[in-house]
């Protein structure tokens, strides 16, 4: 690497930025760099959302940009184009999988409301899968296509820091090419973890990385964890009817309310899915049919037993993707309890010209909207003569468990710590979505909160919304929240009638009251 980065430099030692075909390594770059090809303002490394945004916001400004990135598949094989783990393997086949769940739901409401539908109902795996996958080939071609109008360079190479304005890049092939920038942008996002001290998990575990490319039903699936990956993903398996147990050690959705997190979990236990609480897995073994054993602990009684299953599911986390990043050549400094890169407000790391955004840098929330908002700000700051920070405070999100889960601001239990018991008001209510009513459903997790200061006007710390479109509901009220409405001025908000959202503009009864906090009628 040495040898390629001095063959780059020009008289008086003075750098040269530029891009070199290295087909005979140090040699091949001093070809290239006497033949003088193009230079960059900007070099992204990762082609996720976060950095897809930043690439195009400083193309759309003037700036010669170029794009690398690579997917190593995953340890069972699976890889897949363009566009990061949202596109992929995260947001965009979650949801279109969640969705399928939920019109499995509608489809047992449908004979309330008078529709004869044959029985039984049965769901073709394969089929959803391939109707899925395309759209997400689709979405690929599309990022291609926007960055080619934009005059992006895109390259297909696994990037690594030869020095601070440098990267070497390595194809498939095992070409490599070097590539040169005033600013390089760490956007390569993360990957799933795997408990790799387990016997058996490499080797018969799959993650979200393989779950939403299987051409095959998962059939009989355990998912080993509590995030909301792990909750997501046994939702949706759940309702299209197959057999799932969820396996966790702690508490669910943890950095979520816990209050509403229980609820969810509730709710999936009171519609199928399986919780085997405070378990660890210990070992995985494939049987003569193929089949999975799964032996497992009990943490509080120390007992030991065994499950069978098709499908092992590890959702326990992810890791950044910087190991391979050469970042200790240049000095880019990252936290060594989670491999995460350290950026200040501004997303620059410890080298002034090197920033990171998105998933891989410390402190961020691993959220596709905010990832592609620091991008393009990041663009506009280094290419656009603005100031503008990304804030991010008050970010809403949602998780799509089968009763989906919305919040914006602070928990409960971060309200309580920061401002302190006597000086928070929680208004509640439990509710009933007019669409449950006639199908006669449970709605017994139905439940909506807002966390307010509770000195007058009582500004609104948080909202938390459990319920049918959860995310729908929470994202015109997070525009309130960062505006900073008050208690009140949520009271004087006309609600749209009949709606589930209507009813956090009917929120009066707190928790200090004690009072029941079920809603019944209109008002």
């Amino acid at each position: 690497m040495a040898a390629m980065a001095a063959a780059l430099r020009g008289p008086g030692r003075r750098f040269r930025w530029r891009t070199q075909a290295l087909a005979g390594g140090a040699r091949g770059a001093a070809r290239g760099a006497a033949a003088g090809q193009q230079d960059y303002d900007l070099l992204v490394i990762g082609g996720g959302s976060g950095g897809l945004a930043c690439a195009k916001e400083a193309a759309q400004l003037g700036r010669k940009v170029a794009v690398v990135d690579y997917v190593e598949p995953s340890p069972q094989g699976t890889r897949w184009g363009l566009g990061g783990t949202c596109v992929n393997v995260g947001c965009i086949p979650k949801k279109l999988m969640h969705q399928t769940a939920l019109l499995g739901g509608m489809i047992q409401d449908a004979h309330h409301y008078g529709w004869e539908v044959a029985q039984p109902i049965r769901h073709d795996w394969r089929k959803m899968a391939e109707a899925v996958q395309n759209h997400v080939k689709s979405l690929n071609w599309g990022h291609r296509v926007q960055l080619q109008d934009r005059k992006v360079k895109y390259f297909n190479i696994k990037a690594s820091f030869i020095n601070k304005h440098t990267v070497c890049g390595i194809a498939k092939s095992g070409k490599e090419t070097l590539l040169s920038a005033d600013h390089i942008v760490i956007a390569t996002g993360g990957r799933p973890r795997y408990p790799t001290h387990i016997e058996g998990a490499l080797e018969y575990g799959i993650t979200s990385d393989d779950i939403f490319w299987l051409k095959e039903s998962p059939g009989k699936t355990l998912v080993v964890g509590a995030s909301y990956v792990a909750l997501e993903c046994a939702g949706f398996l759940t309702g299209i009817k197959l057999d799932t147990t969820v396996m966790m050690r702690s508490i669910p959705l943890r950095g979520f309310d816990q209050q509403m997190s229980s609820l969810v979990m509730e709710h999936m236990e009171s519609h199928g899915t399986q919780f085997l609480k405070g378990c660890i897995p210990t070992c995985i073994r494939r049987l003569p049919d193929g089949q999975l054993q799964v032996t497992w602990e009990d943490r509080t009684s120390g007992k030991k037993d065994t499950g069978i299953f098709d499908t092992v599911l590890w959702a326990i986390g992810r890791i950044p993707e910087t190991r391979n990043l050469n970042l200790e050549e240049v000095g880019v400094n990252i936290n060594p309890e989670n491999q995460k890169i350290i950026v200040d407000a501004q997303e620059v790391t410890s080298v002034p010209n090197i920033y990171a955004i998105g998933d891989v840098a410390e402190g961020r929330p691993e959220l596709t909207p905010t990832a592609i908002m620091a991008g393009k700000l990041l663009a506009q700051r280094l290419f656009g003569q603005s100031s503008d920070l990304m804030d991010y405070n008050n970010v809403p999100t949602t998780v799509f468990t089968p009763l989906e889960y919305g919040c914006v601001g602070l928990s409960e239990e971060e309200a309580v710590a920061r401002h302190g018991q006597e000086h928070i008001e929680v208004y509640h209510a439990y509710y009933k979505p007019l669409e449950f009513t006639v199908a006669e459903r449970d709605a017994s997790q139905c439940y909506v909160k807002m966390v307010c200061l509770r000195e007058s006007p009582q500004l609104v710390l948080g909202l938390h919304f459990l319920g049918p479109n959860a995310g729908e509901v929470t994202q015109g009220f997070a525009l309130g929240i960062k505006c900073g409405a008050s208690y009140a001025q949520v009271m004087r908000t006309v609600g749209i009638h009949p709606t589930c959202s209507e009813e956090v503009v009917k929120l009066r009864i707190s928790k200090r009251s004690g009072l029941d906090p079920t809603v019944t009628g209109c008002g």
